[in-house]
């Protein structure tokens, strides 16, 4: 990094001042917390613990002379604004744009056509923690949490009286190199995050000098719905998401089509369950008038509350929203290609086990943004060391072209 000039630029480029820093500069806290994602440490505590022996040379090796208290980063991380971490951002992107590899190196994904796609995935993560009851009463203060500023309520999937802080994250899914992660309590605001990771992939696209159109967005059943298919289009980003819009069902043109047979059959190899899928053509999803390819997938109800899709006569009905063309990718294609993205999730569960991105570093936004934005520095850095030191060529996805 020294090498590259990253810690002179973050030096330069993200300024902050607050009176009872002392000597520290910001440099100083990014060190640590590129240090903590490295360790390995669950928590700060143990990180410390760990580096106090050692802690003078550590800081040496970037060139500073002291490791700041824990109780100092500690508020430091709560004093950030927005500015700073937008700056911190900024950095990251750029390092991560500069450090791609060649166009032909960053892998891809090649249609029936023999089209090239860049596929990326953007997803959401959430921390959940976990409050107390509290007694409330006229003669006791008002109960004052150590996460409300950072967590919000929000949709877990499990225990009620749990608060939840949302990461949004951008990955290119052949390289698994992270492009972005924006954090917000509670359930987020995943359509403006959405709007950023965008602005990240049109700039991905103009560095590597990929054609417009030629990135792929998959994108979970959040985001299924006519007006994230608008912001798409505005934004030129084809995509593949799953659909939530289940009032296209009664159209009569789709009541026509799924009264007659399938066009395809597809058989998940994992779980088993055989798919008939309905291939539906361009659909308008919006009131004003946006089009969206749709493929309708069904399957029999089982005993259980399908937890995906709309059950109907005893029949699971899911859909898909896409802007992959018809002669590139047939509908089992485009099935296949979004319950095949379990690789993101992959990548989630080993940032989990390998660096934990999502425990609590701060009890601030800015703060525990800073840190989570330095976490994925550290994964892509140990990814293109890693690619350095055993050099393995890129995912490549090709389908075969159609037959007769």
């Amino acid at each position: 990094m020294t090498r590259l000039g990253l810690l002179s630029e973050i030096s330069e480029r993200v300024r902050f001042a607050r009176k009872r820093f002392g000597t520290f500069e910001v440099i100083d806290f990014v060190v640590v917390l590129m240090g903590y994602a490295i360790s390995g440490e669950p928590t700060l505590a143990a990180y410390y613990e760990r580096l106090l022996p050692f802690a003078t040379p550590f800081m040496a090796l970037f060139g500073r002379s002291q490791l700041p208290h824990r109780s100092t980063l500690s508020r430091f991380l709560a004093a950030l604004d927005q500015a700073s971490v937008e700056a911190l951002r900024g950095v990251f992107l750029q390092d991560a744009l500069a450090h791609p590899g060649p166009a032909e190196g960053v892998g891809g994904l090649w249609d029936r056509r023999g089209q090239r796609w860049v596929v990326f995935d953007l997803d959401g993560t959430r921390q959940a923690a976990r409050q107390r009851a509290l007694p409330q009463s006229p003669d006791l203060p008002p109960p004052q949490r150590r996460l409300q500023a950072v967590c919000a309520p929000g949709y877990t999937g499990r225990k009620r009286g749990e608060v939840v802080r949302t990461r949004t994250t951008l990955l290119q899914a052949h390289t698994h190199q992270w492009l972005g992660t924006f954090g917000n309590a509670g359930n987020a605001n995943y359509r403006g995050e959405l709007l950023r990771g965008l602005e990240v992939i049109v700039a991905y696209q103009a560095q590597l000098g990929l054609t417009s159109g030629q990135a792929l967005i998959r994108l979970d059943g959040q985001y299924g719905n006519g007006a994230i298919v608008a912001d798409l289009l505005e934004a030129g980003i084809p995509w593949l998401m799953r659909g939530k819009d289940y009032g296209l069902l009664d159209l009569a043109s789709v009541k026509e089509r799924l009264a007659l047979p399938a066009d395809e059959q597809f058989v998940h190899p994992e779980s088993g369950i055989c798919r008939d899928l309905f291939e539906c053509g361009d659909l308008p999803v919006t009131a004003e008038g946006h089009r969206s390819r749709v493929i309708i997938a069904t399957h029999p109800a089982g005993t259980t509350a399908s937890p995906i899709g709309v059950t109907r006569d005893q029949r699971v009905y899911e859909l898909f929203f896409t802007a992959l063309p018809a002669l590139g990718f047939t509908a089992a294609d485009v099935v296949k290609l979004y319950l095949h993205r379990g690789s993101f999730e992959t990548v989630l569960a080993d940032e989990d086990l390998e660096q934990d991105s999502d425990r609590w570093s701060s009890y601030t936004p800015h703060g525990q943004e800073i840190w989570q934005i330095l976490s994925q520095w550290i994964w892509n850095l140990r990814q293109e060391l890693s690619q350095q030191w055993q050099p393995t060529s890129m995912r490549l996805t090709e389908f075969s072209p159609p037959s007769g």
